[in-house]
């Protein structure tokens, strides 16, 4: 756990924004500070709650969305009221859980938003048109900056020596029993199988699992997350979505684009479940301490030095994060 520090720090000092949707992913960004600094005076009009502390070289301010409230414009509203009031952050992150495509990945892998080919890491699925033919995706999303993409393909580049440093985070930062992979089997059933019973799936016919190969857990996988306003709990949807965008999609989630275009960032995601009707909590805590853990190692590896470098996101992006918040 991070030790407390009483030396004052203003609101300039914070360069980097860190956004999560539940507590539980509240408590693992917690777990990883290095430094826990003081509460800072609450600026009027700013309703979110931040924990402020420092993460290797970095000063970072850590924000969640309110209670029992989720979704693109609520991501967007905490973002706007957080580089209101932190006027010198430079880098987002967008950490925590989300579902993953099991074609693609396994609970507890962690999904980290990133470009292909023509599409940025974030695509929002649901923002376009209804015609006969179908449904129309209109509208692009931003990627984030490009020291950020930079260093994201550093990251990526140095796996071994990524995955060694999260597991260490994970193993010294975080309590035991949170950090600790679920012992529930892994089964991502055929789309058109619906859940039978037990918390557990422990009344599912496991004849009915799909066939996957055989991969290894807690992987680190690059590519696109989709994002929308609905929460999805159909594998038949989710197959679709996979299907609409090529196979590319790794990850859907509810939040990310609500700030790719005004506040973007690096989007961070632990797999806790297969968007099905299947879906329990049993992976949430582990997957959203991955989340923070490959977080907090994705900084390692971004300098001072250079983010000093980049715009402030409240210069750059202000006007337009509030017009959105403010209008929908």
């Amino acid at each position: 756990m991070s030790k407390a520090i009483s030396i004052p720090h203003s609101r300039d000092d914070y360069t980097v924004g860190w956004v999560c949707a539940l507590p539980t992913e509240l408590t693992a960004a917690i777990y990883m500070l290095d430094e826990r600094h003081s509460d800072l005076k609450q600026p009027r009009g700013d309703s979110n709650a931040y924990i402020l502390g420092k993460m290797g070289e970095h000063n970072v301010v850590i924000a969640g969305l309110p209670k029992g409230v989720t979704g693109n414009t609520s991501s967007a509203t905490v973002a706007a009221r957080m580089i209101s009031s932190f006027p010198n952050i430079r880098v987002g992150l967008m950490v925590g859980i989300g579902s993953g495509v099991p074609q693609k990945v396994r609970l507890g892998d962690v999904v980290i938003s990133a470009p292909v080919e023509d599409r940025p890491g974030v695509i929002q699925w649901d923002m376009g048109r209804a015609e006969d033919k179908g449904f129309i995706q209109t509208g692009f999303l931003n990627p984030p900056a490009k020291l950020l993409l930079s260093a994201l393909a550093k990251f990526e580049a140095e796996q071994i020596k990524v995955h060694a440093s999260m597991m260490e985070y994970l193993v010294k930062q975080v309590p035991k029993d949170y950090f600790k992979s679920p012992q529930p089997k892994d089964i991502a059933y055929e789309s058109t199988y619906q859940h039978v019973g037990g918390n557990d799936c422990c009344q599912c016919d496991d004849n009915m699992a799909m066939k996957r190969d055989s991969g290894e857990r807690h992987g680190l996988h690059y590519g696109l997350v989709a994002s929308g306003n609905q929460v999805i709990k159909s594998a038949e949807q989710r197959d679709k979505l996979y299907r609409q965008f090529d196979e590319n999609i790794l990850c859907i989630e509810t939040e990310a684009a609500g700030l790719m275009n005004d506040f973007p960032c690096i989007v961070i995601r632990g797999i806790s479940d297969y968007a099905d009707s299947h879906t329990n909590v049993a992976w949430q805590e582990y997957a959203a301490a991955a989340a923070a853990a490959c977080a907090k190692t994705f900084l390692d590896v971004v300098p001072v030095s250079e983010v000093d470098k980049l715009e402030a996101v409240k210069s750059k992006y202000m006007f337009g994060i509030i017009h959105k918040s403010l209008h929908g």
